[in-house]
């Protein structure tokens, strides 16, 4: 179980180190940069709530090998894709595979152990998710900079052989239930919704928030939202109880869950970006400076578990965010001469944020619920947390983006300063710069730099005010909320501790 969570867990990021070498090998545009990232924390958040559903009819064990075994031929294909194309299929189908893992982790722990046992199980479970989030980037940069970007997908074939072959051998399958079915077109039409939003945000960072392209996607977003609620209404087995949006406290948390994700993470794509083609740092220096932000998280994820498991969660939540919108409003510090230092500070107090909120989200979310729907409640949590990234990506892109192509177009230097601004948001910088005239590369360079630091700034602000916001937010409407113990007692537990994992970002 800890080998197929840390390999699921470690893709959400190892990707974001080698993108610039992503991109010149396979000549990727800056759009499908971003869906590379994108599709797998897509398919994962989309498919989760589905694919546990389909783990109580069918059983957890067989959809958690059926999923570890997709996971690693998509794997295969990652790694053997010769264009960006075939690699954005692949990474789609590895995010399938993933949810299928991600979706009965508890489950199965839950039925494979007990007593003190399960206790130290899901203590060890937990520690490998956040050894996942401090790993990845490290672990991109190291198999980027001394074999190949194509390692990172390679290195999960012997780690799901030696899982498939543990998991086959040893571990025992959980009960099934036949009072639920999977809700097909509240799958479908959610999944339709959330493609169509992200890509109507990367458009937007192409042909301009008002272009027929985006618009239409827009559109179609909202119709198939549209649609998801008709299929929800009514619905003995949803997807998800539209009833839990109306309830203040869920609904601010999912809030809170879904920008959490998105102001802390979101933004570290493009910082790698940055620290490799701006300031010049290698696959392993580039993931070396996030680790001041995992390292906090960790530290205060363990004091906030420990010391504010009793405060009222709207208390430690509502904190966390305001710190997260904090520090990432101090990472403005960054400028076109300045070094990483200058975002340690932000870093530094986003990782606390992070540390604080993480744990008690998940916890408040079931909590908010009534008793038979916490396994629900759990994986919406989930869902609303992964959904956040996949939607922040976009956003965050869309606006580096911006800021950049208007600061090279001032600048006068570049014939073409939209696509230029375009390929040095994807971490092509040094291609821009060649096709400038050589008594101009010196002040190119310069604009390039202080391009980029204005996209991140911008992205940083926006960022940081939205976790203000949601901060207040959970402040003004999360109550705690005393249920009854759930009929349903060993599925609402074995949802629960999933949540008390750190994201994987």
């Amino acid at each position: 179980m800890c080998l197929g969570t840390f390999m699921l867990l470690v893709d959400v990021t190892i990707v974001s180190v080698a993108l610039p070498q992503m991109t010149d090998s396979l000549d990727a545009s800056f759009s499908a940069l971003q869906w590379v990232v994108d599709i797998y924390v897509l398919v994962l958040a989309a498919l989760l709530m589905a694919l546990g559903s389909l783990s109580d009819l069918t059983g957890a064990r067989r959809v958690y090998l059926a999923g570890l075994a997709v996971f690693a031929v998509a794997s295969l294909a990652c790694g053997l894709a010769n264009s960006s194309e075939l690699l954005i299929a692949a990474r789609g189908v590895q995010g399938l595979g993933a949810a299928a893992m991600f979706a009965t982790n508890t489950a199965l722990l839950a039925s494979n152990y007990e007593g003190r046992d399960r206790g130290v199980a899901f203590g060890m479970w937990g520690a490998v998710n956040g050894a996942a989030a401090a790993a990845g980037p490290i672990l991109g940069g190291v198999l980027t900079e001394h074999l190949d970007w194509r390692w990172i997908f390679l290195v999960n074939l012997p780690v799901a052989a030696v899982a498939l072959y543990i998991g086959g051998k040893h571990l025992s399958g959980s009960s099934t239930r036949t009072d639920r079915r999977v809700d097909l077109p509240g799958t479908v039409t959610f999944t339709l919704a959330s493609t169509l939003l992200i890509f109507a945000l990367i458009r937007a960072g192409e042909d301009g928030w008002g272009a027929t392209s985006t618009l239409l996607l827009f559109g179609g977003c909202a119709l198939a939202l549209i649609l998801f609620v008709l299929a929800e209404r009514g619905r003995r087995d949803p997807m998800l109880d539209l009833g839990l949006l109306r309830t203040p406290s869920f609904g601010g948390l999912m809030t809170g869950a879904l920008v959490f994700s998105a102001a802390a993470f979101a933004n570290l794509v493009f910082v790698s970006v940055w620290a490799q083609t701006v300031l010049d740092f290698s696959p392993v220096k580039a993931g070396l400076i996030l680790m001041p932000l995992s390292l906090m998280s960790f530290v205060a994820a363990g004091l906030a578990g420990r010391f504010l498991a009793q405060v009222p969660p709207q208390y430690p939540i509502g904190a966390g965010l305001l710190l997260i919108g904090a520090g990432t409003l101090l990472e403005m510090l960054v400028t076109g001469s300045s070094g990483w230092i200058a975002l340690l500070p932000g870093f530094l107090l986003t990782g606390l944020g992070v540390g604080i909120a993480s744990p008690i989200l998940a916890s408040a979310a079931l909590a908010a619920a009534p008793a038979d729907r916490a396994g629900m409640a759990g994986g919406a949590a989930n869902t609303f947390r992964q959904l956040g990234f996949a939607l922040g990506i976009p956003a965050v892109g869309t606006l580096v983006s911006g800021a950049v192509a208007t600061k090279l177009t001032d600048s006068g230097l570049f014939d073409d300063a939209d696509s230029a601004a375009e390929l040095v948001t994807g971490g092509q910088s040094a291609s821009v710069l060649a096709g400038v005239p050589e008594q101009s590369k010196a002040a190119a360079a310069t604009v390039v730099e202080d391009a980029y630091a204005a996209g991140l700034d911008l992205a940083f602000l926006a960022s940081g005010l939205a976790a203000l916001v949601a901060g207040v937010l959970v402040l003004l409407v999360v109550r705690p909320s005393a249920r009854p113990e759930p009929v349903d007692e060993q599925h609402t537990r074995a949802a629960e501790p999933a949540e008390s994992a750190a994201h994987p970002a």
